[in-house]
């Protein structure tokens, strides 16, 4: 209920704050549960995700630093998130997504760089993916960077791409986790050409 309420919100302020977000290829998104994996690179990217991908409703990975205010604990919790120690994972921040993809009543977000600025993928969404038996999904953003430039109206683009089926017998050794996350990465950048063939991320251009 919380997290229905708190999307429609959501999907006003924002339609109020920029007004010009364009969702391409939906068509490619599972009936089932699914992961939605992207670069991530701004703060907000997640939130259009989860917009674009509607109804869908999506668990989130946060850092557990957030949780300490208990306030944003309370709307994190509810928004169907959960804490992860960056520093040291652990085995939940396996075991945690899974059990929640394996319930098929949500679908998971998440960014296999861990960072706005790293380039260089990881092997948790393969982990993840093979042991949930579910599809990784790539995903990107294209748009503004900052909460500031929002407010310029500037056109917002999220694109889908095809599934990615991990299977069972996938190896997540090294080379394993470096097939998928080639994968990815040319997945990700065949999203961003085919929206703009022109188009070249630029973190500089985050002003704050």
């Amino acid at each position: 209920m919380f997290y229905s309420f708190a999307r429609v919100v959501v999907r006003i302020l924002v339609f109020l704050i920029n007004g010009n977000a364009h969702y391409e290829n939906k068509e490619q998104l599972p009936k089932g549960a699914y992961i939605l994996v992207g670069p991530h690179r701004t703060w907000f990217d997640p939130i259009y995700f989860a917009l674009a991908a509607s109804p869908m409703k999506f668990s989130f990975m946060a850092k557990e630093e957030l949780f300490k205010n208990p306030i944003i604990r309370f709307i994190l919790v509810h928004a169907n998130a959960f804490p992860v120690n960056r520093a040291h994972p652990g085995p939940s921040a396996i075991k945690r997504p899974v059990k929640i993809l394996r319930q098929g009543k949500l679908s998971l977000i998440m960014f296999p760089s861990g960072t706005r600025h790293s380039k260089e993928l990881k092997g948790g969404a393969l982990i993840i993916a093979k042991m949930s038996g579910v599809p990784l999904v790539p995903t990107v953003y294209q748009g503004p960077l900052s909460f500031k430039q929002l407010f310029s109206r500037k056109r917002i683009t999220v694109r889908f791409g095809e599934p990615i089926y991990v299977g069972s017998k996938a190896k997540t050794d090294k080379a394993g986790i470096a097939k998928i996350d080639d994968q990815m990465q040319a997945a990700f950048n065949q999203l961003d050409q085919e929206i703009n063939p022109d188009f070249k991320y630029n973190p500089t251009q985050k002003k704050d």
